[in-house]
């Protein structure tokens, strides 16, 4: 009776041991076999011009708890300020069977739209993206693309108003974009309402290329321009460094449209943080990932502007910034 009870003991004993090797084993395979979500990432500019982009980006997805290359994967894509490349990258990405795409601007989302209908698209920023067609509402973008707007064309006019407070005799504005930028024609629209409201003549200068940025700098020099209003421009952004150059190599007052450019030696810019709309851009993907529908995610708007004065190349240059403006700034770089 005793032998029966010990063998009946190690038979349990086996047995326990047994399903405890089997559960660790189905874990083990079950973590192996569970799919690490693969994105891409599009945008025009550089991974050079835009480090802090790249890095919010990443570091929202940590806060979420995705770590390359441990529980997400990311394949990066940048067109180096070659707006043409973005169809062919964009296309590349879409064979690669990745789970989400992830636009970097207004041109690499409409890329991306025209690549795929079925892979969903968050898109960092777009300043229109009813306007340009990505979405139906913004409470209901009804297709495979969500993600942040920016405000960008709204804004251009309060970047004219500054321009006037820095510079009140302000008269004649050489305004630069880049037409093929979605988004382009609705910035200079409200650029030429502010204009009408303050009584100030502009002169629209077109940049395709980047052999276009000094004609365009020597034509608003040879006008006479009082001052330069920077468009949102893919190729602009690229070369900032050179843009900023220019304006002070002309000796004309430049704004632009986000921080980097006053940080690459530009004078004032004003708009929206770009950087912030990076890092909110983790939860669109978290969110995806997780089973809901970019047709039923609500369009964002920005939370967050800058305003950013370089003081340094304003006495460089001899320009004086009012106090008033000063008092106002996010960030004044000495």
């Amino acid at each position: 009776m005793k032998k029966s009870s010990r063998l009946i003991a190690q038979h349990s004993v086996h047995f326990a041991m047994g399903a405890l090797l089997f559960t660790l084993c189905a874990s083990v395979q079950a973590q192996q076999s569970r799919k690490v979500p693969r994105l891409g990432y599009l945008t025009a500019t550089s991974r050079s011009v835009n480090p802090g982009r790249v890095a919010a980006f990443r570091e929202g997805l940590r806060e979420l708890g995705y770590v390359e290359p441990n529980t997400i994967a990311i394949e990066w894509r940048f067109a180096e300020g070659k707006a043409d490349r973005l169809p062919s990258l964009a296309a590349e990405l879409v064979h690669l069977n990745i789970d989400l795409l992830v636009s970097g601007g207004s041109t690499a989302t409409r890329a991306a739209k025209a690549a795929t209908s079925a892979i969903p698209i968050v898109m960092c920023q777009d300043n229109d993206p009813v306007g340009n067609g990505f979405v139906v509402s913004l409470a209901r973008p009804g297709g495979n693309i969500t993600g942040l707007a920016t405000l960008r064309s709204e804004l251009s006019g309060k970047r004219l108003e500054l321009l006037q407070e820095i510079l009140p005799r302000l008269s004649r504005v050489a305004v630069i974009g880049s037409s093929s930028n979605p988004g382009n024609a609705q910035s200079l629209k409200e650029t030429e309402l502010a204009a009408a409201a303050l009584a100030v003549q502009l002169r629209y200068l077109d940049v395709i290329s980047p052999k276009d940025i000094e004609t365009v700098f020597q034509h608003a020099a040879q006008e006479h321009a009082d001052a330069v209003l920077v468009l949102a421009s893919p190729v602009l952004n690229s070369h900032r460094s050179e843009v900023a150059e220019l304006a002070a190599k002309n000796r004309i007052p430049a704004i632009y449209d986000r921080r980097d450019f006053s940080e690459a030696g530009g004078l004032v810019s004003y708009g929206t943080s770009v950087v912030d709309l990076d890092r909110r851009a983790a939860a669109y993907v978290d969110k995806i990932l997780k089973g809901a529908k970019p047709a039923e995610i609500p369009v964002e708007q920005p939370t967050k502007f800058e305003l950013v004065i370089n003081l340094k190349t304003a006495k460089q240059m001899g320009w004086m910034i009012p106090q008033r403006v000063l008092a106002r700034a996010d960030k004044v770089i000495r």
